[in-house]
């Protein structure tokens, strides 16, 4: 791995890992989105790609999730696959969020990021144990790789390469 595949977020498959068609791995990315996630993957047509992945701000049942998670940024992966190569370029956009309103609601704002970040969060609490001794307990965990991570896994686990793209077009 070179450094602007570092750079890129970049990844190659094992070896000797046959590159399924390109029909599987649309599939395959599709079925990524369920109802218990918090990201859909969706047709990516109106955004000029094949998919999109992006996080579930405003559907009205995940609002109090992304409240609660202090989430900073939104983050949406446009995809193209290369079907010569048997890659799947990736182009990761970012936008800053803020709360507003009473009860909050999350709005994008106009602050915008192009290519891989990482963005995390947790709520814990200092409490006493069963044991008698203080011990922080995790309330609430975020991480904005819980959306990029398994687009990739289930790309090179079909023995494409997933790279990321920073500059120029998807």
């Amino acid at each position: 791995m070179g450094l602007l595949d570092k750079l890129t977020g970049t990844r190659r498959p094992a070896d000797g890992v046959v590159p399924a068609r390109a029909e599987d791995v649309l599939t395959a990315l599709l079925g990524l989105s369920r109802p218990d996630v918090p990201y859909v993957v969706r047709d990516g047509t109106p955004e000029d790609a094949e998919l999109v992945a992006e996080w579930r701000l405003s559907e009205p049942v995940w609002q109090p999730f992304f409240v609660a998670s202090q989430l900073s940024r939104a983050v949406r992966i446009s995809m193209r696959l290369d079907r010569e190569d048997h890659e799947v370029r990736a182009l990761e956009e970012g936008w800053t969020v803020e709360r507003v309103g009473n009860p909050p609601r999350i709005q994008i704002s106009s602050e915008y990021t192009r290519g891989p970040s990482r963005t995390a969060s947790s709520y814990r609490k200092i409490q006493q144990g069963g044991d008698g001794r203080l011990e922080a307990k995790e309330y609430f965990h975020f991480d904005s790789s819980e959306l990029r991570d398994p687009l990739r896994d289930t790309v090179l686990a079909l023995g494409w390469t997933w790279r990321g793209v920073v500059f120029g077009k998807l």
